[in-house]
């Protein structure tokens, strides 16, 4: 595969690099359990960087693309055609023709016919077409999410246990939905320079024997179950009540971004929403005024032909509005729902990375409490005093005496015990350091490619919703100005004049 600019990293793996330093640990302060102060930077002049210092290290620049050919600091961006170009590489999947495969069998399933067009080298063919049914789907999302942890899987549509229960999954409507909302998912996995360029995803889309790689996958998975001893220690200390100490001002200002994004498309959703169901009762109260137009026009015969053509255009102006929700709102309405789904991907993906940098600094402390014991224990052996020790320290100190086993020989067993803890501690922090920043650049990355999919995604559907508005206004303007017939066919064939002649006697 060829150098594409935007590497993925397998974060349960990480390499290790050289230890920095750790060298002298006399410098540790004085922690001697993990619920005291959080200061590291006692650790030794040589450790790692602190966590606030990361954001000189990053390679990303988080920017938006505009439709002019937008660009990023991953070597690509959205083109004037609105196609994703990454180095040069792109590729366009649809998903489209869902048929029902053994259909009156309790085995009937829906599968589509997924389309690709693309030109990167790792595709044996530019155009490929293949079938794939919806557990297929979610088998490329539930590997996908494993094998890179980093980067924002975009969500797979919903289960729609109701559908089930009510034996309505395999209808048209629901059917059109799900091809849909899997349209769009194939959409953000063509647009992402990482997710695009996977195996899976090349054997997803162009492999004719897919059980044969299905399977191959499942027989390798990721390198998840090598666990560090950063990662063992992690899932110890760490707990979902846990923060970061010190929190990144740039993932901290991404994420209330998401959240405020969040709000304001909830909002835009459920307005939307609830004008949806304002036409659909306006619909219905345009047939019922249409019926009673057409009960009037029976009573005197000298009005009913107008009063019928009267009644006719509110049918169809009934009609109108109804398709409109169909054509306009009900898309808009799923569109919104997914992209709120895409933005939840993302604000996990950041949790994850506060998980990373979790890690670092729980080690961090833990390493400092260790060195802090074994400088202390040191400090008695010697003949000093030693530094002031917390409660629990304390305790074990007195009971240590009454045992008869606070003495020189105990000391030195235990400090080599705590030296052999603080090399391994010292291998662990520094990977934990490595990963959480690698991680941290992956993440802004991340979040640029989001940003670029979010506003093409908002331009799309805030257009067709617009479209649709302005296609229904006109139509409903061109029944209302004329009964039926050409523009020439003058102002007798129009309605309201015709309304206006009606005379009734009393």
């Amino acid at each position: 595969m060829e150098e594409d600019g935007f590497q993925s990293i397998s974060w349960d793996d990480a390499t290790q690099r050289s230890n920095p330093g750790f060298a002298d640990m006399s410098g540790v302060g004085g922690h001697d359990d993990l619920d005291d102060d959080d200061d590291f930077d006692k650790i030794s002049p040589t450790s790692p960087p602190a966590l606030d210092s990361f954001a000189s290290s990053s390679t990303a620049t988080v920017r938006g693309g505009g439709e002019g050919g937008g660009t990023t600091s991953t070597g690509g961006g959205l083109g004037p055609d609105g196609t994703y170009t990454w180095d040069g590489k792109s590729m366009t999947i649809e998903v489209r023709d869902p048929v029902k495969e053994h259909e009156g069998s309790k085995d009937m399933y829906v599968s589509y016919a997924v389309l690709t067009k693309t030109n990167l080298p790792t595709f044996k063919q530019p155009h490929s077409n293949v079938r794939r049914r919806f557990q297929d789907f979610v088998f490329l999302h539930d590997h996908l999410a494993k094998s890179f942890p980093a980067c924002i899987i975009p969500p797979i549509p919903d289960k729609h246990r109701l559908e089930y229960i009510k034996g309505d999954r395999f209808s048209s409507e629901f059917v059109e939905k799900r091809r849909l909302d899997l349209q769009r998912f194939a959409d953000r996995i063509a647009n992402h320079p990482t997710l695009q360029r996977s195996q899976l995803v090349s054997d997803f889309l162009q492999s004719e024997q897919w059980s044969v790689a299905k399977h191959g996958h499942l027989a390798h998975p990721p390198p998840d179950a090598h666990r560090s001893l950063a990662d063992s220690l992690g899932d110890t200390l760490v707990n979902v009540f846990s923060r970061v100490r010190k929190p990144d001002a740039r993932f901290v200002e991404m994420a209330e971004g998401i959240e405020k994004f969040e709000d304001g498309l909830g909002n835009i959703e459920r307005i939307t929403a609830r004008g949806r169901n304002r036409n659909d009762d306006l619909s219905k109260d345009y047939q019922d005024l249409a019926a009673g137009y057409q009960g009037l026009g029976y009573l005197e015969s000298g009005i009913t032909e107008p009063l019928n053509r009267f009644a006719e255009k509110m049918l169809d102006f009934s009609t109108l509005i109804t398709h409109q929700n169909r054509a306009a709102v009900d898309p808009f309405l799923l569109q919104t729902h997914s992209l709120l789904a895409y933005a939840q991907a993302h604000k996990a993906t950041i949790k994850l990375r506060d998980q990373k940098q979790l890690d670092f600094e729980e080690l961090s402390a833990y390493l400092s409490a260790a060195a802090a014991e074994r400088d202390r224990l040191a400090a008695l052996n010697s003949g000093h005093a030693a530094a002031p020790v917390g409660l629990g320290t304390y305790l074990r100190d007195q009971v240590d005496k009454l045992r008869g086993t606070d003495d020189i020989h105990t000391r030195r067993e235990r400090m080599r015990k705590l030296d052999g803890k603080i090399k391994d501690l010292q291998e662990a922090v520094t990977t934990a350091h490595d990963t959480s920043t690698a991680f941290s650049d992956e993440v802004l990355k991340e979040h640029e490619i989001f940003e670029l999919s979010k506003q093409a995604e908002m331009k799309e559907m805030l257009g067709r919703y617009a479209d649709g508005q302005v296609e229904m206004l006109e139509r409903a303007m061109e029944d209302w100005d004329r009964v039926s017939g050409s523009a020439e066919a003058g102002s007798d064939r129009q309605i309201i004049p015709l309304l206006q002649r009606i005379r009734v006697d009393v």
